[in-house]
């Protein structure tokens, strides 16, 4: 059986204790073996972070890293993307996948420009308040670009935060209350370390604490996990979205779009045609596109990537 958290069976005092204890040998771990990613350099800035967080949501580093170089050299403020066409934006996205990203982050650099001078705002609220923000954005960009505390839950920090303290293989599939409050509960109390926290949480559920094939062995809160010490019980919950591709509606999504990302000139109907066989599908996917603003439509059976 699951073990309860550390908070529901010991006093709040002692559970903060033995929260803290988790911090210290993370962060160490975190220091002596972080990837080196340009997001992490100083010279990234909070506009290099924010990108960072938009292109690697459901999408791993070695996808994002030449994108993110290429976005950042012809965009290197937000003022210089917000200057561009959206499919402009959807056009630099390739093939990272969940093209609607590069819209959102289009649109989050026009709100800057327009309301902030140009520059990523600082406050959690204020980055809320930006088009395409969800809450683990606003949150990340503020911790990682400004260093202040809030609790950052992406998978690999909720994955961490279910072994290491609730004693459970996976978490839920959607974040919950309790993983939220959790989170909030295993902040250290100074921006600083917090900020070093979220970061070094993240690193060790993205390498060590993995979903699949976990190394324990080089793990540095290997002997407070509950999970290990429970024996690493089977995942007893709903069973897990897997990612499918293939044949599906995204698959001909990403077709359609490969097609109007190389061209230069709106493509006739029946170049779109010629790229997936099932028209039914077909059609569904390239309505689907319209429908988001990926694709715009025009007279005579013409389409393009959206120029407003």
């Amino acid at each position: 059986m699951p073990t309860a958290l550390a908070a529901d069976r010991v006093g709040p005092a002692d559970a903060r204790a033995r929260h803290e204890q988790l911090h210290s040998p993370v962060i160490a771990w975190f220091d002596a073996h972080a990837r080196d990613l340009p997001w992490r350099r100083p010279d990234a800035g909070p506009w290099g972070v924010m990108v960072s967080e938009f292109m690697l949501q459901q999408t791993p580093v070695s996808r994002v890293l030449p994108v993110y170089e290429q976005w950042l050299a012809r965009w290197p403020r937000p003022a210089d993307l917000a200057k561009e066409a959206p499919g402009e934006a959807v056009r630099a996205w390739g093939r990272l996948g969940y093209p609607r990203r590069a819209l959102r982050l289009h649109g989050a650099a026009v709100a800057i420009t327009e309301r902030h001078g140009g520059d990523v705002p600082a406050q959690h609220a204020q980055l809320l308040a930006l088009p395409g923000i969800g809450e683990y954005t606003a949150a990340a960009v503020a911790s990682f670009a400004y260093g202040q505390r809030h609790a950052v839950l992406d998978t690999n920090v909720r994955r961490v935060f279910a072994r290491a303290v609730t004693g459970v293989q996976y978490p839920p599939n959607a974040t919950t209350a309790a993983e939220r409050k959790l989170a909030r509960a295993l902040l250290p109390e100074d921006d600083a370390t917090a900020a070093r926290w979220a970061a070094a949480s993240m690193e060790l559920g993205a390498l060590v604490c993995t979903a699949k094939n976990e190394d324990c062995a080089r793990c540095p809160i290997a002997a407070r996990c509950a999970w290990l010490a429970a024996g690493k019980p089977a995942h007893e919950g709903p069973a897990r979205r897997g990612q499918t591709y293939a044949g599906t509606d995204r698959q001909v999504r990403g077709k359609l779009l490969a097609v109007l990302r190389e061209a230069v000139s709106p493509v006739p109907q029946a170049a779109l045609d010629r790229v997936w066989d099932e028209p039914v599908q077909r059609a569904r996917a390239l309505d689907g596109l319209v429908a988001d603003g990926l694709v715009e439509p025009l007279p005579g059976g013409l389409y393009r990537l959206p120029l407003t």
